[in-house]
């Protein structure tokens, strides 16, 4: 099973009626591509991939690999296919300021980099965000971009947080054509840093 051959763009839809942190995949028809649930009250992070919101059919498992820690990486892996595709790395001090994270492949060589175009949108969002009333609509107007690049130095997809009242709205556009294998592991690595920087705000 792989994540490609994919109608661009794709959009990630949070639900709001679940405390966990659920989301939609939908491409530009509508159609489904994958229901993504995270494992609440879990020491380590534990993410799984569904075919859709019945939950019937796990794709995919994304797994810390070690402790909540600030450099935790995330292994991404193909529950039918049983195989790893990688893992994905966040950069320690590096991603307090502006979001950075490094893409590995199975044998542990570096492939991508995700990174927040723009920092001061985060932290206008954040200040802005405990303002009483002003605050509750940052989501319409602050939203924070991402830009995945390759080691050769190209852009291949972009992520954008929408306008939206909860900001529970994201936009996965892809720039160049990838190889299939690689399209799968820059996905898996971009839904785990969804949720990882929707929960930081």
């Amino acid at each position: 099973m792989a994540l490609n051959n994919l109608n661009y763009p794709l959009d990630f839809k949070f639900k709001i009626t679940t405390l966990a942190s659920d989301f939609n995949i939908t491409d530009k028809n509508g159609n489904y591509v994958a229901y993504v649930r995270q494992k609440m009250f879990k020491l380590k992070e534990d993410v799984i991939v569904f075919n859709d919101e019945s939950k019937s059919k796990e794709l995919f498992r994304i797994r810390a690999n070690q402790w909540i820690d600030f450099n935790a990486s995330y292994s991404l892996n193909d529950i039918i296919g049983n195989k790893n595709f990688g893992r994905l790395a966040r950069k320690g001090m590096r991603s307090i300021w502006k979001a950075s994270y490094d893409v590995m492949d199975s044998n542990d060589q570096p492939k991508f980099k995700i990174q927040e175009d723009n920092a001061w949108v985060r932290f206008w969002d954040s200040f802005v965000g405990e303002i009483p009333i002003i605050g509750m609509f940052t989501g319409y107007f602050l939203n924070p971009s991402y830009t995945v690049t390759g080691i050769d130095g190209k852009t291949y997809f972009k992520l954008k947080k929408m306008p939206s009242f909860f900001g529970r709205r994201f936009q996965l556009d892809r720039v160049i054509d990838i190889d299939d294998e690689e399209e799968s592991l820059v996905i898996l690595s971009l839904l785990m840093m969804t949720l990882l920087e929707r929960a930081r705000g």
